[in-house]
């Protein structure tokens, strides 16, 4: 089941934040203002198993005006490749639509084959690239998906 994520989800979203992000991952705080409304545009999206209220991924995007930024999507060790990170993303493309966004967008780390196989098969495309993006050097390749 994907739902609307609210504070209560705050630890469990920091939790997967460090378990998929590492040295990259969002600080507590800065989950804390997404999820408590403090951060115009934000949308926090959280998976859970139908008989279980245990969060086992979660998205995060911006959306506003009719360009929308996805910028988190992160799925526990144990459910990655069973759907998940699919449903997270759909729902987000489905709330970025319904806003009038013509455009979902995201950063991912060039050395993320499976990430850059999985946006791809998705329909986004290659948009640019930022070099040392990330804390350790590492390339950002920007993807765009057209939703109109």
């Amino acid at each position: 089941m994907i739902r609307p994520a609210d504070e209560r989800d705050g630890p469990a979203i920091a939790s997967l934040e460090q378990e998929a992000f590492g040295s990259d991952a969002w600080s507590d705080g800065l989950v804390a203002e997404g999820l408590g409304g403090r951060i115009p545009g934000a949308l926090y999206l959280v998976a859970t198993p139908p008989s279980l209220e245990t969060i086992v991924g979660y998205a995060a995007a911006s959306l506003l005006a009719d360009v929308s930024e996805l910028q988190r999507i992160a799925v526990a060790t144990t459910e990655r490749r069973t759907g998940v990170a699919s449903r997270l993303l759909a729902q987000v493309e489905e709330e970025a639509r319904l806003r009038y966004s013509e455009r979902l967008l995201l950063e991912v780390r060039e050395d993320n084959a499976a990430a850059c196989a999985f946006y791809a098969a998705r329909g986004f495309r290659e948009l640019d690239r930022r070099p040392r993006y990330y804390s350790d050097g590492t390339t950002a390749v920007v993807l765009a998906k057209e939703l109109a």
